[in-house]
């Protein structure tokens, strides 16, 4: 009998889920979308019941058309957008549409977190309050929807509500607790302080398990209507960057995920929880007991490059305008690329700072602002990297995935502006594979994560630093930082005349 088990992978706009073999094999994967709501600007909102209608549509299809058999899935797990607030009443009834991670309603109420609590609030949750965050959202709705909000007797976060409706059971993992900047990172306990400070009933915050915990059978509601059995368990699972790292087999302190996607991601793995950034860098629970991650954004990696390709080549293929950054020098000739293009998240928290070309000459090509593009995304990341070693940390190898691990020239150019080996995954699957690693470790295959990454996760190529091209890259790197300080204020101004003019 082959046993397997299921990593469920639930997005902002779709839902994926992968049927993973003891031995780390796939042998089926099914997805399905569903809409996202914004009935204003700067909302975003979704109705959790499309997530559970999507996710059993999958898993019935799987059953069906993937001949899977019910009692052969012996564990399942969750990997979730984070930081989404689903309120429910007393009766587990869902209040109102789920408020998403990329709803920006909340500046008021982070203001009034930092007004109230200033810095204290970033020594217990070691983040800022950000508007994506889970806290200001419920503070939003305490204060615009009082009727909606004095109902309310639990919060969840979009994995946590999936999982409950499959089980019954009501929990939330420690990784996505601290997404919600309620917990005190230190105590690894929701924040009494903080709760207290915002006058909020601690009956809220739902039960904290480990990622690896069980968290009950999948119930017989549950069972009817999916397919599935009652003797399947169901574990904690994580935020879907918890996952990620997990899947990319970011399991000790000397691994760096380098992720290419929209936006970019720079995730290190960490064990101090005493580790804080002052909320430069966020900082959460790993999806690994008793582990942490730090992670900063760059909001417009791959976007940068997207973007170029649009306005400038759009009729070419994409791999080969990549690819023409060859042509092109460390350096790109002596032009540089910011890319705050949509603005910037760390280690620059300005939403009006623009990007950048510098050293715009009269005999560079287009494959030199190519190249530009490429380094300047990877110099952002740079940036992140010095978060890191400024704090005394240490890391010989940095996992790249996404568009950064689709191009050997774009990964040795991380290589060398890390001065770090970088390497790709053979079979990259994301938080899907580290929900469902979470699931073979919570059913005791394998002892740790560590023990199933060895089984999991496979490195395909390996790019070794060039030295010489390293310490090119160290002197065009102090000059990039340069950049942001020196443009600050005219991006600004500019950003204020549009607003002006497109007013009129």
């Amino acid at each position: 009998m082959t046993e397997y088990v299921l990593g469920i992978d639930l997005g902002t706009s779709a839902v994926k889920v992968s049927a993973v073999t003891k031995s780390g094999e796939i042998i089926a994967q099914g997805s399905m979308d569903f809409p996202l709501q914004q009935p204003k600007p700067g909302y975003a909102e979704q109705d959790p019941e499309d997530w559970v209608s999507a996710t059993t549509l999958v898993i019935v299809r799987l059953i069906l058309a993937n001949q899977l058999k019910p009692k052969e899935i012996k564990g399942i797990s969750y990997s979730g957008q984070m930081h989404g607030m689903v309120l429910l009443d007393k009766n587990n009834q869902v209040l109102r549409p789920a408020i998403l991670w990329n709803d920006t309603r909340s500046t008021k109420q982070r203001e009034e977190i930092m007004a109230k609590m200033g810095n204290r609030f970033i020594e217990i949750t070691h983040n800022q309050p950000l508007e994506g965050f889970t806290l200001p959202k419920l503070l939003w709705v305490k204060e615009n929807e009082p009727a909606i909000f004095v109902k309310a007797k639990t919060m969840l976060l979009p994995k946590d509500y999936l999982r409950f409706r499959m089980t019954g059971n009501i929990a939330i993992d420690y990784s996505d607790a601290t997404g919600t900047v309620m917990l005190d990172v230190e105590k690894q306990q929701w924040s009494q302080e903080i709760l207290d400070t915002f006058e909020l009933p601690t009956s809220i915050c739902p039960p904290l398990v480990q990622s690896i915990d069980n968290t009950g059978n999948i119930n017989n509601c549950y069972a009817e209507y999916s397919g599935l059995s009652t003797e399947t368990k169901t574990f904690g699972g994580a935020a879907d960057n918890a996952c990620g790292a997990v899947g990319a087999g970011i399991d000790s302190p000397t691994k760096v995920l380098s992720s290419i996607g929209t936006s970019g991601v720079i995730l290190k793995y960490e064990q101090n929880k005493e580790t804080n950034y002052n909320g430069v860098l966020q900082y959460e629970d790993h999806a690994i007991p008793d582990a942490f991650y730090s992670m900063g954004v760059t909001l417009a990696a791959g976007f940068s490059l997207s973007w170029f390709k649009k306005t400038f080549a759009n009729d070419e293929d994409f791999t080969s305008v990549v690819e023409s950054a060859s042509n092109s020098n460390v350096g790109a000739n002596g032009l540089l690329f910011a890319p705050y293009i949509v603005g910037e998240r760390a280690p620059y928290a300005d939403a009006d700072i623009r990007g950048s070309f510098i050293g715009i000459d009269g005999i560079q090509q287009r494959h030199d602002f190519v190249r530009a593009v490429l380094e300047g995304i990877i110099f952002s990341f740079r940036d992140l990297m010095d978060e890191f070693e400024a704090n005394g940390d240490q890391f010989d190898t940095v996992i790249s995935i996404g568009g950064g691990a689709k191009s050997a020239l774009w990964q040795q150019i991380q290589a060398n502006i890390f001065n770090t080996k970088v390497v790709s995954l053979k079979n990259e699957q994301g938080p899907g594979l580290g929900a469902a690693m979470l699931a073979t470790v919570g059913l005791g295959w394998f002892e740790n994560i560590s023990e199933c990454t060895k089984v999991f996760v496979h490195f395909k190529d390996v790019f070794l630093p060039n030295q010489e091209n390293v310490k090119k890259y160290q002197k065009l790197h102090e000059i990039y930082k340069k950049i942001y300080p020196n443009t600050k204020e005219i991006t600004h101004e500019l950003v204020n005349y549009r607003r002006e003019y497109d007013e009129q």
